[in-house]
């Protein structure tokens, strides 16, 4: 058996039986490397809604005016009266951060010259920015405001803006001269 140049029929069935082996064991790893992409994908989708979420609501209350209304009943209620953080290119809007308290949905209302309740004839937007809370909390003191927000049993996000002063309050002007504290 000096030059050889084929395989024997032999040699062929054992290669093949091999590779019948092997291959639905690589396929196995095939679709678990799909599923494990499939959850990778879902888990950074819902973390990128969360970010953005939490990035639109700091960005909101940093271009405040420090004008904000929070309101505590069960989930807490969060009125920006005047921001230059407008996602439909407002100058300047009024932005509201409600919970609904049915489906514990994060409501992010927009627009200008509405309260709350919304009536039919209020011009808003209003977008779902995070469903499944279970804590949404705001802090504000002095010029510090605090956030808390928890979606389901993940862990709870936190952040804190500092420089978010209150606008003072206008002294009301009678006749024409500033009233003072001091008679003469």
């Amino acid at each position: 058996m000096g030059n050889r140049k084929a395989f024997t029929l032999l040699e062929v069935l054992i290669s093949i039986a091999l590779m019948g082996l092997i291959l639905p064991a690589l396929y196995q790893s095939v679709t678990l490397l799909r599923d494990s992409n499939s959850h990778l994908f879902h888990y950074v989708e819902k973390s990128k809604e969360r970010t953005k979420a939490t990035e639109t609501l700091y960005r909101d209350i940093l271009a405040s005016d420090g004008n904000l209304t929070i309101q505590k009943n069960g989930f807490t209620r969060l009125c920006i009266e005047e921001t230059r953080n407008s996602l439909y290119a407002l100058p300047s809007a009024k932005v509201c951060w409600v919970v609904l308290k049915k489906e514990h949905a994060l409501l992010r209302i927009e627009g200008n010259g509405y309260r709350l309740p919304l009536r039919a004839d209020d011009r808003v937007e209003a977008n779902i920015v995070m469903k499944g809370l279970t804590l949404f909390d705001v802090y504000h003191r002095k010029d510090k405001v605090l956030v808390l927000i928890q979606q389901g049993k993940k862990e709870s996000l936190s952040f804190m803006i500092q420089g978010i002063n209150r606008p003072l309050k206008k002294k009301k002007i009678s006749g024409g001269k500033k009233q003072s504290g001091q008679s003469k």
